[in-house]
């Protein structure tokens, strides 16, 4: 009976906010609007069912709805500890966002409109990460994509959300592309679309085939498009444009897809070694490259679109290490995180307290700096005794703990080396602790959580450990030169190095010139053409400014 009650709530929270979605544009169309007290019932009951869809899988155990299809494809449902954490966080988030909304757009016109699609995005993001089955994955990977499109383009008057949209349109529907061919081959080799079925034959072989093989570095690609990794990332630091709870909903959830995938299809994955190389190099190098850009950015919501790329590559990059636990728990940490950076990013009071926030001057010193680097050192050596890290059966791990505890010689430095007191110094050492402490306590946690959905044990080859120990020393070199940016910066060219990363090194203008973004004549075929009609989206669009004719008396002269 509980079972039967599980699968039918499972379905009520989606079908919910498409029923919102369609009262929405009825509304819209009626001239009238939504009832406020309708988006906070239906998100809130939303959140309801997530919890008692999470509480009923800890006392059942995992449990799936039947198919509603035929030979091996179509709509299930997966309530196990990795989707029901993913149903319960994209419910509160839907619950936020939607509430934010309602204030946030209060006066415009097509805000029914916009909050229908907003509904529909969510609904489909829950039956993506509940998915039980290939087709519903594939189908709802497409549905989120397009959803996201139209909120995008929502104020189609502004030609950077345009161009924007554009370039993510592209990305996607090659994502898309081969998540089809990816899909095609699981199915072709399995005979079945069920996850549970395909897991289980994974790990009854002791090597995957080459069409496998094929599979998952589809996979990595479809991963790396849908969360804008280098080289096609340009169009997530270009939707600043977009309404507000768009932007936080889109680094919050649909970005997060691609790690969600990696960890939903990680018994597939982790038998993959030329998946988690290319998991490694992809999202090693962006994580790398976003957060060197990230530093130089003036701009806040920009500099939080590198900052969304950069949390992305990481979290792809530690799938790579086979550390899908700690992906996860980075992935629930990011998302509500940037929701609520994005939700407060307006905020001219904390604008104005950030301002009376007084840093002490580096020094630049060279013996503090190391000094630094070994205190970081000593607490990442206490930490892991603490829980019993063993560097051989835990290499992996104490690789990503390394990359997470050099930053936290950032957090030292800035005391140490400085006229900083000696009580600021203890305060650093003893926050950075902290921060190192809760990275392994909350990562066994949530191993101790998910340890059913990702594989017991993984042994990493010679290649990966490899890969691992470039993409740590390559971290380090940077933790390094940041360390030393008061000596760098000071040279010519340090200078024109800030300069070249200001801007990305340019290859978000490669894109724009590869596709032609800002030529509208380009896109029809995408439906993407500018309308700046101020009767249709109640804005006041000034008229182009007309050039004076030069005076008769001027010209005669």
């Amino acid at each position: 009976m509980l079972k039967v009650f599980l699968s039918i709530a499972s379905w009520m929270a989606p079908l919910m906010l498409y029923a919102l979605a369609v009262a929405a544009l009825w509304q819209y169309h009626r001239g009238r609007k939504l009832p406020r007290p309708a988006v906070a019932l239906t998100s809130g009951l939303g959140i309801l069912i997530a919890v008692g869809c999470s509480l009923l899988v800890g006392v059942l155990g995992s449990w799936e709805t039947g198919l509603l299809g035929s030979a091996g494809l179509g709509l299930s449902l997966r309530l196990d500890p990795l989707s029901t954490t993913m149903f319960l966080m994209i419910a509160l988030l839907g619950f936020i966002v939607l509430r934010f909304s309602a204030n946030y757009l209060d006066g415009d016109p097509r805000k029914s409109v916009f909050m229908a699609r907003l509904a529909t995005t969510i609904a489909s993001v829950e039956l993506l990460v509940l998915s039980g089955n290939l087709l519903q994955l594939l189908v709802f990977w497409v549905v989120t994509s397009i959803c996201l499109h139209y909120l995008l383009v929502f104020y189609r008057s502004r030609p950077q959300a345009i161009a924007a949209a554009r370039k993510k349109f592209i990305a996607a529907r090659l994502g898309d592309l081969s998540l089809l061919l990816a899909v095609a081959l699981i199915y072709a080799e399995t005979g079945t679309g069920n996850l549970s079925a395909i897991f289980r034959m994974v790990a009854e072989q002791p090597t995957l085939d080459p069409s496998m093989t094929w599979a998952t570095a589809l996979l990595v690609l479809t991963a790396a498009l849908k969360s804008a990794q280098f080289p096609l990332h340009g169009w997530l630091i270009e939707v600043v444009e977009t309404p507000t709870p768009v932007s936080a909903l889109l680094h919050a959830g649909l970005l997060n897809a691609g790690p969600f995938l990696m960890v939903r299809l990680s018994f597939l994955m982790s038998a993959s070694t030329t998946a988690s190389l290319m998991l490694i190099g992809i999202g090693g190098f962006t994580a790398l490259f976003a957060s060197v850009v990230f530093l130089t950015q003036p701009s806040v919501k920009v500099a939080l679109g590198y900052s969304s790329i950069a949390h992305m590559g990481f979290m792809l990059l530690i799938c790579g290490f086979g550390v899908y636990t700690a992906a996860i728990l980075h992935l629930v940490a990011h998302s509500f995180y940037k929701a609520h950076a994005f939700l407060s990013s307006g905020s001219v009071i904390d604008s104005v307290r950030a301002r009376k926030v007084a840093l002490p001057r580096r020094r630049g010193n060279l013996g503090r700096i190391g000094l630094s680097i070994g205190f970081a050192l000593a607490i990442y050596a206490c930490c892991c005794y603490l829980w019993g890290v063993h560097p051989e059966q835990d290499f992996t791990l104490m690789a990503t703990g390394a990359i997470i505890v050099m930053g936290l010689s950032q957090i030292i430095a800035p005391t140490l080396d400085s006229a900083g007191t000696g009580r600021a110094v203890l305060l650093s050492s003893g926050m950075a602790f902290m921060v190192a402490l809760a990275f392994f306590s909350l990562e066994q946690g949530a191993h101790a959580l998910l340890h059913t959905q990702i594989p017991v044990s993984y042994v990493p080859n010679a290649s990966i450990r490899t890969a691992v120990m470039v993409v740590v020393t390559a971290f380090a070199l940077a933790v390094m030169a940041q360390l030393l940016a008061p000596r760098i910066r000071a040279g010519r060219w340090g200078y024109a190095l800030g300069v070249h990363l200001r801007n990305g090194l340019y290859a978000n203008v490669i894109f724009d010139r590869m596709i032609g973004s800002l030529r509208p004549e380009r896109f029809g075929w995408a439906n993407l053409r500018v309308r700046e009609d101020s009767r249709a989206f109640g804005e006041y669009l000034d008229p182009a400014p007309q050039r004076p004719e030069p005076s008769k008396t001027l010209v005669n002269s």
